[in-house]
């Protein structure tokens, strides 16, 4: 779980590509057709606060919890610049803890891939389910395990701009179905030099079953499974699934 340290610095720079609008639009859809138009709203594995701030402005109360302190550093410089009323706390998400219940739970960008552990996930999923209202909803996204193995693989990506370069080395264990990726970022800064900032990343390919599988161990009920992009079912080349599960008893 241990990432986003130096590389919170970079991270918006480089992920300027990410539609955090047109996903907004598509979670707070799905979130009006649960019933959930207002009210108090927990962002989980918020990261710099992008899709906390787009939620916030679509008139939820917003809590932020990151286990990155650099990440929600560049989120508290956000909510000072767009002075929305949001809470954010520096908690590992398999062990957050809050003062009441809310409303729903989203954890967007992948976030819940960074579980690596079943166990683990599976705590996760406790825990949101405990911190929901009665008939609350979580709604989050994952990579699928299509992406890891077809697109991601053994890749090397790399993109060069005027303020900077990145190198993306991937590593996909397919037998354990755990991505590894290592980033190189240079970044310039004055008088033409370049700062080098180098991370691992980890993250566990999880097949949707078994996601649905831990939720219902977890007390939840599954209501929703669609892909991403489109809101349609789910096909074999799926790259990100979104899944909506309802607190149904503690």
């Amino acid at each position: 779980m241990d990432a986003y340290g130096e590389f919170a610095a970079v991270y918006d720079m480089f992920m300027d590509n990410i539609p955090y609008e047109e996903w907004s639009q598509r979670i707070v859809e799905i979130l009006n057709g649960y019933g959930i138009d207002s009210g108090l709203v927990l962002d989980l594995g918020c990261g710099t606060g992008s899709m906390t701030e787009l939620l916030a402005s679509a008139g939820y109360d917003m809590i932020g919890i990151d286990a990155s302190e650099e990440m929600l550093e560049l989120a508290a410089e956000k909510k000072e610049k767009s002075h929305n009323d949001i809470l954010y706390l520096l908690q590992d998400m398999r062990e957050f803890e809050l003062y009441g219940t809310v409303r729903a739970v989203v954890s967007v960008c992948d976030s819940i891939n960074y579980i690596t552990e079943e166990q683990d996930l599976l705590q996760v999923f406790r825990l949101v389910n405990n911190y929901l209202d009665p008939k609350g909803i979580f709604l989050f996204d994952i990579n699928t395990v299509y992406k890891y193995e077809y697109l991601l693989s053994e890749n090397t990506i790399a993109e060069n701009r005027e303020e900077g370069s990145f190198i993306w080395e991937n590593y996909y264990d397919a037998q354990e179905r755990l991505n590894e990726y290592d980033l190189t970022f240079f970044i310039r800064e004055q008088e033409g030099l370049y700062r080098r900032y180098e991370e691992t990343h980890y993250q566990r390919a999880y097949p949707v079953e078994q996601v649905l599988r831990l939720l219902k161990e977890a007390g939840m009920e599954v209501l929703k499974v669609c892909d991403a992009q489109t809101g349609d079912v789910p096909t074999d080349t799926s790259e990100r699934v979104y899944i909506v599960a309802g607190e149904c008893g503690k």
